[in-house]
């Protein structure tokens, strides 16, 4: 983290620090600006808080909207609903996590995608159903999971 970051991070404690519910705010924000928590970003805003990492640490993992590792340049978010999860969400989010090498909260090693786990997304009607980048796909079948993945691996020019 540069001077330069860490002069933000001050900021943005400095403009939460009173508030009751700060450490989340100021995570929150954090998060938003730099697009993930990292161990350093933690350290510098316990330290500034004066508490402990483990315990900005802890809030950050109990949380499942904080990153702790960049973002992939794609998010699919597998919906693990009621619905979705009686027919077959269990079993997409597998075949995502083979067809990716990754597992939920990681991101694959050429930075192309990061998958996540939702209670719901409100497609009941459509379940299982998954969410890439806002877009929406129901009635997934594990066998049709790498082809909706492709039009996301084309290289942009």
């Amino acid at each position: 983290m540069n001077e330069s970051q860490k002069k933000e991070l001050d900021e943005i404690v400095e403009k939460y620090r009173k508030l009751p519910n700060a450490k989340i705010k100021i995570l929150q924000e954090t998060q938003l600006k730099f697009d993930y928590l990292s161990g350093e970003s933690m350290r510098h805003i316990a330290e500034a808080l004066g508490v402990s990492y483990t315990e900005i640490y802890g809030i950050a993992t109990f949380y499942s909207f904080f990153n702790l590792s960049p973002p992939g340049e794609h998010t699919i978010n597998v919906c693990l609903g009621t619905s979705c999860h009686v027919k077959g969400g269990d079993e997409i989010l597998e075949e995502l996590q083979k067809t990716l090498g990754v597992d939920v909260g990681e991101t694959t090693k050429d930075g192309l995608f990061s998958i996540k786990t939702v209670r719901c997304l409100g497609c009941c009607g459509l379940s299982p159903v998954i969410d890439i980048d806002g877009k929406t796909f129901g009635r997934v079948k594990k066998a049709k999971v790498s082809g909706l993945l492709e039009p996301y691996r084309e290289v942009k020019e």
